[in-house]
This record gives C-alpha cells, structure tokens and sequence, in this order.
C-alpha cells in the first residue's frame, strides 16, 4: 500500500476529498486548505509519526503506507488500538488532552499529509462542510472503540475486523474483496484481544468454511454476505 506518486488518486480518496471538490467554494478558499498541506516522509517501518504526549499540534492523511497507533502501559505492555491505511486521518484522538494520548508507530514505508490542527480549524470555522467532515471523523474514531467494546465472540470479532478492512479499503480506492494484511497476526490479535494463534485458528477456519481465500499476507473475501451476516452484531453493536 505503499505509493506515495500518484497525487490525483491519493487526493480523491483522501478523508478531506469531498471538502477539496465540493461546488460552492472559490478558489479562494480551497486555496487556502491546499495550503495548510505539509506532505512528510517517507518514513520508514518502526519508526514514530508521533509519540505519547507529544503535543498535539497537527493532524496527518496517510498519503501511502501503514499506520497502527498503540498505547503502553507502565509495565510496558502495547495495546493496539487501530490501523489506517492510505487516505485515512491519524492524530483526532489529540484534540481534547491537546496531547497525543498514543504512538503512531509506521509498519511500513510511509508517507503524510500534515494538516496543522490551529491553521485547520480557524478555517473550518469559515468552511462548514470542512468542520463536518471533522465531526464525521472524529464519530468514525469512536464508532471503530465501539465496535471492538462488545462481549463478542471471537470468530465476530474478527468477522468484523475483516468487514471493516474490506469498507476501509474500498473507500482508499483499493479493491474490497482482496485485502492486504501487512500488519502482523500479533498486531491483529492484539487489536482485536485475541491471541495471534486464535488469529491464525479463525482465518483457517474461515477459509475451510468458503468465506475467503489466504495466502501469505493476501487475503480474498469469497462470500461478503456470509461474513457480513457473522459480522453484524458486532457492528451493530
């Protein structure tokens, strides 16, 4: 998911895009957004976008690339606490501490957009689809906590891990039936509390059931309805 070379398609799938190409606002304005636009990178697996308590200061698009942000206890222990691919907003959760409450840890060569947050909001205060499309992020953020708050089993649990990837990656342009899990069956089970032997267990299992088709880290949904219907209490939740 790495490609950071193709400006036209990245900005179309951005989570910004239906701001940028809305009717309604002069050059003026979309200039002025264009402007607030730091492109960042690359950077490279393993290292930090941000870290804890940082102070929060901008938000970051994925341009190309892989992004899981974790937080870590005092004992040391990281919790996953989400992934984002390419056009997707890291950073909304630094807003109200106005500190970043986690690390942005890269899984693979990446690159960003910075957007200033300061910059971002004075002008969102004058553009009102762009405050909205804020509002709608910030919702997404706390829809995706939910989703995973839930006494669900764990063959839902990943049901709808997979559903969400494949809504995710179809909204970043990406086809939704193949997926590329480049994050790692620790990372996804940590994210979803699950071992990453019941990881393994559960995407045989699927694959044995017909729902989907595996190899290495390429993955294939076979039957959508199926995995949508296993994954609905979950995101219903």
């Amino acid at each position: 998911m790495v490609d950071d070379g193709d400006e036209v398609r990245f900005c179309s799938t951005c989570a910004f895009s239906n701001v940028c190409i809305s009717a309604g606002y002069d050059k003026v304005a979309l200039g002025e957004l264009h402007v607030l636009v730091e492109h960042v990178g690359p950077f490279r697996a393993g290292e930090r976008l941000f870290r804890t308590r940082d102070p929060f200061k901008a938000i970051y698009a994925v341009r190309g690339g892989l992004v899981k942000t974790v937080s870590v206890d005092v004992d040391g222990k990281e919790q996953v606490l989400g992934f984002y691919l390419p056009g997707e907003v890291i950073g909304l959760n630094g807003i109200y501490p106005e500190h970043y409450p986690c690390d942005a840890v890269v899984l693979e060569t990446s690159y960003f957009c910075r957007f200033s947050f300061p910059a971002i909001s004075a002008l969102a205060s004058r553009m009102p689809k762009l405050q909205q499309q804020l509002f709608r992020l910030l919702s997404k953020e706390l829809a995706l906590t939910s989703m995973l708050a839930g006494d669900h089993s764990a063959e839902v649990r990943m049901a709808a891990f997979l559903v969400d990837l494949s809504d995710r990656f179809g909204a970043s342009g990406f086809s939704e039936r193949h997926l590329v899990l480049n994050m790692s069956r620790i990372d996804i089970g940590n994210y979803l509390r699950l071992a990453s032997e019941t990881v393994s267990r559960l995407l045989t299992h699927m694959r044995e059931r017909g729902l989907i088709r595996l190899e290495g880290r390429q993955l294939e949904i076979l039957d959508g309805k199926a995995l949508r219907m296993l994954a609905r209490s979950a995101i219903e939740h």
